[in-house]
């Protein structure tokens, strides 16, 4: 009996000890948000019912902890947009241009500043937030809470290792988009042009 006692005894705390090591949202938010600056070059694809064929765009990102995110669209345009805490803008020759709030271009960008940063919190306001795998290959899947993104997104799945590295968005309509960070780097710091491009 005491065998069997000093069995269950070992058993639940080897339970306990696999439940505290479990990779939870609060260990992804801290390491997404870590680093000062991550860039590198993105690709995406644009799945349209309508289409036989991906619409596919590529270019750079720059993210900062502190200022926001850099989206430098080099193909099939050449168009440029900075995404932060105080909304979307984009740069025309007369300089940086706010963007409207409520399309799904601007509800993508959000997505994505607060994805790469790790905001976990932010994200889940909006989402019920299910995470699965472990700190070097995790999947968090999102389904929306709100009315509002009900009628735009049915789901949205997230793929990542020390970085970000694949968002694949599944909207309400049958249309798809799947974004790839396929070399993203960590940095310290800004080069002078992005900390100008990010200034408010």
């Amino acid at each position: 009996m005491r065998r069997f006692l000093r069995g269950i005894a070992v058993g639940i705390a080897l339970l306990g000890a696999s439940l505290a090591q479990a990779f939870d949202l609060e260990q992804l938010g801290a390491q997404l948000a870590k680093p000062a600056v991550v860039r590198g070059p993105f690709i995406q694809e644009k799945h349209l019912r309508a289409l036989p064929q991906p619409l596919t765009s590529r270019g750079q990102f720059v993210l900062s902890r502190a200022h926001g995110l850099l989206w430098q669209l080099h193909s099939p345009l050449q168009q440029d947009y900075r995404i932060g805490d105080r909304g979307i803008a984009r740069r025309t020759p007369q300089g940086w241009q706010p963007q409207p709030g409520q399309d799904v271009a601007a509800q993508q960008s959000r997505l994505f500043l607060a994805v790469l940063r790790g905001d976990h919190a932010g994200l889940a306001d909006d989402f019920e937030l299910q995470l699965s795998g472990d700190a070097e290959a995790w999947q968090l899947s999102l389904t929306p809470r709100s009315r509002l993104l009900q009628q735009i997104f049915s789901a949205i799945h997230i793929q990542g290792g020390a970085l970000v590295e694949r968002i694949e968005l599944a909207e309400t309509q049958g249309d798809s988009t799947l974004l790839r960070l396929p070399q993203s780097q960590v940095d310290d710091s800004l080069s002078e042009a992005e900390r100008l491009a990010l200034a408010p």
